[in-house]
């Protein structure tokens, strides 16, 4: 079937021009004014902006965490996604299984027959012997070109600096992406048992006990580990304002190292965390303050960093008491497993479907970021980071038909009422926004229209992703 979005306003990375876009079966075949297709559905985009699909590089669905999971599976994760204009998401793979390969085919095992938009997994390295280092160079036989190592949680995901450099240099003769999840483990361990000792448990503690200095110096001990390793390094989630001047100084003398920010992290301060409800803030990295909200936004502003993703990794606040979801009550344990402790309040917060709303409003309309920069940042950048470009993150021919029509004028009260999460809270519960995704188009399919939801589980493609992607 052929589809013919007429008289949109096409925005991509780098321009903006009105167009038509002609799709058959699941791409894009052809892009210009005054498209002719008779047998085409016809569907017009007047006075409405025109994006690729939006790709999250940084989810967590059905994750174990604390005696629990994170609410959202690989399904309804997907679908609060595609509400909000994703139409791709890349989930990591926890290293619980002998072989890394298998540790993919469990997740493949959840994944798989839930999934309702396209994905693709990266692969964590929380523990490295011989047989492991022999293993990563045949990831991406298996679609996975990028891998995650941490400098925080010791005895659970660390690795030492010498790993992590051998890592990076195995990583990057084959083509592989690292990516950092940067915080000083050894600090942390000190002042969480010195925090608990004195009784200090409340949620704040969990920002007080994670200092900016930690994420600072490991930012810049990752820089130095990659440039000694000749290879590229992705620094995910950050959140410090001199996690940025360590990437500006890194990448003013020519290092291969890119950045990553989520949208909390751009908002939210340990202010948050010192409310009542302080526990639905909490995520690692921490909130920080608004000093370091700034310069994050001066970092996407100047290009400093590449990327934005969320970090989703939805908990309920309250997962005793039961939601309706898809006219089903749902109940998961969640945060209040620490209404007393800090130390067990699972660690995340939903997000993958607030994404591309928050920031059009409060970055496009706020004259903060271009929408150009808005689609390099959300789409174009990302997919190619990642492996994925063209076919994703592009309104090229030949590209996935991964389109959203955006209402640029739709003026909504937000929360709950309209995000998809499978929990029991928003962020942004109340925020007044300007521009909404109507319609998304998965490879050619209308998956959400307006408020309804036509996407189903098990109708999302794996995506296998090329190693060698460039360093941007």
């Amino acid at each position: 079937m052929s589809i013919l979005i007429r008289s949109g306003t096409l925005t991509t990375a780098c321009e903006t021009f009105q167009a038509d876009i002609l799709v058959e079966g699941e791409k894009i075949v052809q892009i210009g004014a005054g498209l002719n297709a008779p047998d085409a559905q016809v569907i017009d985009a007047g006075g409405k902006l025109v994006f690729p699909g939006g790709v999250d590089a940084h989810t967590h669905f059905e994750l174990p965490m604390f005696g629990t999971v994170s609410s959202d599976n690989h399904y309804t994760g997907h679908k609060a996604a595609a509400f909000g204009g994703v139409t791709t998401a890349i989930d990591f793979v926890s290293q619980d299984a002998p072989t890394l390969a298998e540790s993919i085919a469990r997740w493949h095992t959840k994944a798989d027959h839930k999934a309702a938009i396209d994905y693709s997994f990266h692969m964590n390295i929380t523990h490295l012997d011989d047989g492991i280092a022999a293993e990563i160079p045949r990831l991406p036989e298996l679609g996975v070109t990028s891998i995650k190592v941490f400098t925080a949680y010791n005895h659970r995901l660390r690795l030492w600096d010498g790993e992590i450099f051998r890592v990076l240099r195995i990583a990057g003769e084959h083509g592989i992406l690292t990516l950092l999840h940067a915080e000083n483990g050894d600090v942390i361990d000190i002042l969480t048992s010195e925090a608990v000792a004195a009784g200090h448990t409340t949620p704040e503690w969990h920002a007080y006990t994670r200092p900016a200095w930690g994420s600072v110096e490991a930012t810049l001990r990752g820089a130095a580990l990659a440039a000694q390793a000749r290879a590229p390094l992705y620094i995910v989630h950050m959140n410090a304002a001199g996690e940025v001047d360590q990437l500006q100084y890194a990448r003013q003398r020519g290092l291969p190292i890119m950045g990553e920010t989520c949208p909390q992290y751009l908002f939210f301060t340990v202010k948050n965390l010192q409310r009542p409800d302080g526990a639905k803030w909490i995520c690692s990295p921490p909130m920080r303050t608004a000093e370091d909200n700034e310069r994050l936004w001066h970092g996407l502003e100047d290009g400093v960093i590449q990327t934005l993703a969320t970090d989703h990794c939805a908990f309920f606040y309250n997962g005793a008491q039961p939601i309706q979801y898809e006219g089903q009550p749902v109940a998961i344990p969640g945060k209040e497993l620490g209404r007393d402790d800090f130390t067990k309040i699972p660690n995340g917060l939903p997000g993958v479907g607030d994404r591309l709303p928050v920031m059009w409003t409060f970055g496009v309309r706020a004259g903060r970021l271009t929408p150009n920069q808005f689609v390099a940042l959300n789409c174009t950048n990302p997919a190619k980071i990642f492996g994925l470009y063209p076919r994703k993150g592009s309104l090229l021919p030949g590209a996935d038909a991964d389109i959203v029509i955006w209402d640029p004028h739709r003026r909504l009260k937000y929360g709950i009422a309209h995000a998809q999460h499978c929990t029991d809270y928003n962020l942004y519960e109340g925020w007044q926004l300007t521009g909404y995704p109507e319609k998304v188009f998965l490879r050619g399919r209308l998956i959400v229209d307006d408020e309804k939801w036509l996407g189903q589980a098990g109708a999302g493609q794996y995506l296998y992703r090329q190693p060698g992607a460039p360093v941007l």
